[in-house]
């Protein structure tokens, strides 16, 4: 493997997020899985995006996994739908594939579903379906974010045969898979991993690598929740007949196959001056029996100011390799350079006040503690900082 493989084998490893995980099928264990079968439009195609010429090689999910895979274990392929005609990002004109002969492939797919013992299913876009559109001929917007074609009819029929199915999504924009994201036994977020896609997610499914990869996005459940972000205002998100405002899954979102603690949140001073800056702290232990990497996150919030604030912005992270057992503190300075923002003159400024510093692997269900922003020279006499740990 030369060293540009290497370099995107590795970058593709760390970008892959694990989104559920709820039946335990991941990683996978060869020795309980005599018969895999890989299935999918995106399954033996190395989907760059458009925006991307063609490496020297390209190793698909078929290819990797086949690669991957002990001498006992066969490895099938289904290629159960096609998504358009063709794949070039250049044609003006986008057609969906035949729908009939769809229908067939998914029969097939079916068929060697049930023969498997495990399903890797892949679907998602190609670079006709998700693209920019830079001309009145030249489309790429849609106005849903479902599966295009008849990608859903044939996740649905893979897992209604049982068959534990694991559900790998290579795509360029966030999707409504809410029904597979409920009954599929574990879904991959691999968005465009690059030339070395299939090696990277061989590596990460039979558990060679820990997924540490976490969203960029907030994944709607559907195009009636648009938009979709974590930093919104207090006002916002009041709610939906019918529906419920909660993502398919919150910015910053990402599981493991290890599981991390984080305890003893704390600051290194309880008050500053709007110049000042403080230290905020937590532990982080891997009380898994695997290693692996989770990402730290720090977002901030201000209680009470002249301009509306977002619930909650982040404003630092930090990537960390954990073995079994280990700690680590992680700190994040907080000063004027997290605390700005625009006055309703337009100035950016630090205003006095309480701010709820919020430290957790996700966007959601954060840890918090105050920090209290003073005027210049208005400092409480009776707050000492607190001793460095």
């Amino acid at each position: 493997m030369t060293l540009e493989e290497k370099v995107a084998r590795r970058v593709a490893e760390k970008a892959v997020i694990l989104l559920e995980n709820r039946q335990g099928v991941l990683p996978l264990d060869p020795s309980r899985s005599a018969t895999i079968a890989v299935i999918g439009p995106n399954a033996a195609e190395t989907i760059l995006g458009g925006y991307s010429d063609k490496p020297r090689q390209t190793v698909s999910l078929l290819e990797g996994v086949r690669a991957r895979v002990p001498d006992g274990v066969q490895v099938v392929f289904a290629q159960g739908v096609h998504i358009t005609e063709s794949r070039n990002w250049d044609a003006d004109d986008v057609q969906l594939a035949d729908e009939a002969e769809n229908h067939r492939l998914i029969g097939e797919a079916v068929a060697v579903a049930k023969a498997a013992d495990v399903v890797l299913l892949a679907i998602g876009d190609n670079e006709q379906t998700s693209r920019e559109a830079w001309a009145d001929n030249h489309l790429g917007d849609r106005t849903r974010l479902d599966l295009v074609g008849q990608q859903e009819d044939l996740a649905r029929a893979v897992i209604e045969t049982g068959v534990p199915t694991v559900v790998i999504l290579i795509h360029g924009r966030p999707l409504s898979v809410t029904w597979i994201a409920e009954h599929a036994a574990a879904v991959v977020d691999a968005w465009y991993l690059g030339q070395e896609t299939g090696t990277a997610l061989a590596r990460v499914l039979f558990g060679d690598v820990s997924p540490g990869g976490k969203l960029p996005v907030t994944v709607p459940r559907s195009a009636g929740q648009l938009p979709a972000f974590y930093n919104h205002k207090p006002s916002a998100r009041r709610g939906y007949l019918f529906d419920t405002t909660e993502p398919l899954w919150p910015f910053g979102y990402g599981l493991s196959y290890t599981k991390f603690v984080f305890e003893n949140l704390r600051l290194d001073r309880s008050s500053i001056e709007i110049s000042g800056t403080a230290m905020v702290s937590v532990e982080v232990v891997n009380s898994g029996q695997r290693a692996g990497e989770e990402v730290v996150q720090l977002y901030v919030r201000d209680a009470y100011s002249s301009a509306t604030r977002p619930v909650k912005e982040l404003k630092g992270f930090r990537r960390l390799l954990l073995a079994p057992g280990e700690r680590r503190t992680v700190s994040f300075t907080v000063g004027p350079e997290q605390l700005r923002f625009y006055d309703r003159s337009m100035q950016r400024v630090v205003e006095p006040g309480e701010v709820e510093l919020m430290v957790w692997p996700c966007s959601v269900d954060l840890q918090s503690i105050t920090l209290n922003v003073v005027p210049l020279n208005v400092m409480p006499l009776n707050v000492v900082p607190d001793a460095t740990p």
